[in-house]
């Protein structure tokens, strides 16, 4: 079997035009993905320089490999199986800062540096008051990203033109706008210059943006099996399903000089996220979050086989077209493409997904996922929505701990897990639905200030026995 390198595989050299905080599955199956692509099919001619965000990485691993490494896809989509692969050759290497802080601040100084793409985890992009110096290595992703700034920002002389384009993928909300006040707050607490601040503001974008893949990483269970199919030893394939959507929110020359959508990819450049952000958490994760429940006291133990049952099934389509849709302010069509989408991934055969996995924090995931939409159909049409509020009656039941003669391994904070062993030593669902709806630190409101909420959560209680 042949080795994974420059030296086995003729692969051109294009300027690096994106450096990359992060070298895990998911930036390597999502955005190192679509890049390669869109050197495929469009004219951006670009590679990705990737740095290792924490001491101990890929690096050294995907060195060997000169950057290269295989995605495989697999999955539905538009209700068709999808098995594929493809060789990654946009990536050029990784450069470890911790072991080299000087060649590290020179990737500055390249001119065609263009995009800066992070995932650090949701904890990466913080401002740490105590990261008082850079003439070391700083702590934060944030802090190093502000020391190659300026080292480029000096390196140029401030040129207005060498400027970049800030693309977290950090899965949390207003993620541009929280980087940039973290650099902007670096760039006060090391006493720089006003021209620099004011070059960060003025000749930088910080995109807010939404990703959404699911990519389960290295096959290892199967990994021989693969790489004879490949013919090459590749220690870095990705497993990743066939669905991606990247929503952008920046300027509207972005498109042009990042040009995904011409290379056909689910990239979506747009002024204002946030209803995307609204439509995932609602349908994708409000779906997984409100299915769970249900399915696991009705028997089922991986949201595969939920969603194929004729029964479950239904209900949970039933859900996101009749009650979590229509609280949606999206294009129907969208919305309804959308939903599609995410029913196919629910059904995807190469992901084992348990229902018990999903439901760690189900409380505090129901209000954020849920209860909104809920909520809003209540608002909207002044009945209660008969499969969300069946799902919060499951909840309920779910959190008794047993179904049958079986233990539930639940996971949630102790206080929850508190409330639920004393309410449920009471022999009165009444006021077992009566205690647990009106918990204001679960729900954000007392939910018996809904008329009629008590009692339909409470039929639905009792029909789970």
């Amino acid at each position: 079997m042949k080795s994974l390198n420059r030296s086995n595989i003729n692969v051109p050299a294009r300027p690096i035009k994106v450096l990359q905080f992060g070298e895990g599955n998911f930036l390597r199956g999502f955005v190192d993905w679509m890049i390669d692509l869109m050197n495929e099919k469009t004219d951006f001619n670009g590679d990705v320089q990737i740095v290792q965000p924490i001491a101990q990485g890929l690096g050294e691993l995907i060195n060997k490999q000169d950057g290269l490494f295989h995605v495989k896809l697999q999955g539905i989509l538009s209700g068709e199986i999808v098995q594929e692969n493809r060789l990654i050759t946009c990536v050029r290497g990784v450069n470890n800062p911790f072991e080299d802080y000087h060649e590290y601040l020179k990737l500055g100084e390249n001119e065609d540096l263009k995009f800066v793409v992070s995932n650090t985890t949701e904890a990466g992009i913080t401002f740490d008051s105590n990261d008082t110096c850079f003439d070391s290595l700083p702590l934060t992703f944030p802090g190093k990203l502000t020391a190659l700034l300026y080292h480029r920002f000096k390196a140029f002389s401030g040129d207005p033109s060498k400027g970049l384009v800030m693309i977290p993928c950090e899965l949390i909300d207003k993620n541009g706008i929280q980087l940039k006040s973290a650099v902007l707050d670096y760039a006060k607490l090391w006493n720089l210059p006003t021209s620099f601040a004011n070059w960060i503001n003025d000749r930088n974008v910080f995109c807010n943006t939404l990703v959404d893949r699911i990519v389960p990483g290295f096959p290892k269970d199967n990994i021989v099996e693969i790489q004879n199919e490949l013919v090459y030893k590749d220690n870095l394939v990705v497993v990743a399903e066939p669905f991606h959507f990247w929503v952008i929110e920046g300027p509207e020359n972005l498109q042009e000089i990042f040009p995904a959508r011409k290379a056909g990819l689910q990239v979506k450049f747009v002024k204002e996220q946030s209803p995307y952000r609204t439509r995932k958490v609602r349908i994708l994760n409000g779906a997984h979050t409100a299915l769970v429940p249900v399915a696991y006291l009705d028997g089922f133990r991986t949201v595969r086989e939920a969603v194929e049952d004729k029964i479950i099934g239904k209900f949970i389509k039933d859900t996101i077209y009749n009650e979590i849709i229509p609280t949606l302010d999206l294009p129907k069509e969208e919305l309804e493409q959308f939903a599609a989408d995410v029913l196919d991934r629910f059904r995807n055969p190469f992901i084992h997904h348990e229902l018990i996995s999903i439901s760690l924090n189900s409380v505090s995931k129901f209000k954020v996922r849920v209860l909104p939409s809920l909520l809003e159909y209540h608002s909207k049409t002044g009945s209660w929505p008969k499969n969300l509020t069946k799902s919060l009656a499951a909840l309920i039941k779910f959190y008794n701990g047993r179904t049958g003669h079986e233990t539930i391994p639940l996971k949630d904070d102790a206080s929850v897990l508190e409330f639920f062993e004393k309410i449920w030593k009471e022999d009165d669902l009444t006021l077992i639905v009566s205690e647990t709806l009106g918990r204001v630190d679960f729900w954000g409101e007392d939910l018996r200030n809904y008329e009629g909420l008590e009692e339909v959560v409470l039929v639905h209680l009792e029909d789970f026995g």
